[in-house]
């Protein structure tokens, strides 16, 4: 079953539901005791199951995120729900019997506001594997490998609208705003793509900013396109905005950044994606009914 996103108290929430044919206890050990988590969670536990308990976060060494986070835990009722804080994120588990079973409802608050919604996608399709890796732990089987992640997360980057592009009207026309996740990318490699690569479309002398690896900056015919590479404690991200006097040329322009970007985010993670006129031709159909 497909994660959901939501929108609680203006804050992006990812929730999932699971049925497991295992009874609660059994289950509750699964995802609150840190000897059980490291099966199946992303994360090594070390913390005391007491409300109000520090938690220390370690990664593999081959993660591609930082080695140490911290929380605390900030409900805890078992066998019924766990509930604790990560960064800026919080995680709650929580059971309900089911027959000979039970079912799991599992949530992530995503900190960090519109920034941390656009990781959403990365979240759900990680999420979806460790639960997949917890049925398995349960069942006494072994987990599938994790061999297609960026196609996951592609989907529900799809699904969740967070690959679109927003236009708002200023006093000189449009402006054009993209901003996309890239999963962990140091800036210096995506940096490379924009200009070795040519991901930026920059030619000739038309340059009119460069803070490498950070921002770049040229004039065009359509307006100023202007790219900003982020990484920090929320990810790494790429956000692009360009200024349109015309306002006939904007849709064109959203559909043309919107494939743009699907297709840095592949280069990015070393996945190569053909042109699709047929798509091109869908959003371009999409954005005009958008900002008529």
């Amino acid at each position: 079953m497909d994660a959901n996103l939501e929108t609680v108290g203006g804050a992006p929430v990812l929730r999932f539901e699971r049925r497991f044919a295992h009874p609660v206890k059994k289950v509750w050990r699964a995802v609150s005791e840190p000897a059980e988590l490291k099966h199946w969670f992303p994360a090594m536990l070390e913390t005391e199951l007491k409300i109000g308990a520090p938690i220390r976060f370690v990664f593999p060494e081959e993660a591609p995120i930082d080695a140490i986070g911290h929380g605390e835990i900030l409900e805890l009722d078992p066998p019924k729900v766990f509930a604790f804080r990560w960064n800026h994120d919080v995680l709650r588990f929580e059971l309900v019997p089911d027959g000979d079973g039970c079912l799991l409802y599992f949530s992530q608050a995503l900190g960090g506001g519109s920034i941390g919604r656009l990781a959403a996608g990365r979240n759900a399709a990680g999420w979806d594997h460790c639960l997949g890796s917890l049925a398995a732990l349960l069942d006494g089987r072994t987990a599938e490998p994790f061999t297609e992640p960026m196609t996951a997360i592609g989907r529900y980057v799809e699904r969740f609208g967070l690959a679109e592009g927003e236009v708002t009207k200023t006093g000189a026309g449009y402006e054009i705003r993209f901003a996309r996740d890239l999963v962990w990318k140091p800036c210096a490699q995506v940096w490379r793509l924009l200009t070795d690569e040519g991901f930026a479309g920059l030619s000739g002398d038309n340059l009119t900013r460069s803070e490498e690896p950070r921002v770049l900056e040229y004039a065009t015919e359509d307006g100023v396109v202007r790219w900003e590479l982020h990484y920090d404690e929320l990810g790494s991200r790429v956000e692009l905005t360009q200024t349109v006097p015309d306002a006939d040329r904007v849709p064109e322009l959203l559909a043309r950044w919107h494939i743009h970007l699907d297709r840095l985010f592949a280069a990015a993670h070393g996945q190569a994606q053909p042109a699709d006129d047929e798509r091109a031709g869908q959003l371009a159909a999409y954005y005009r009914d958008r900002v008529r």
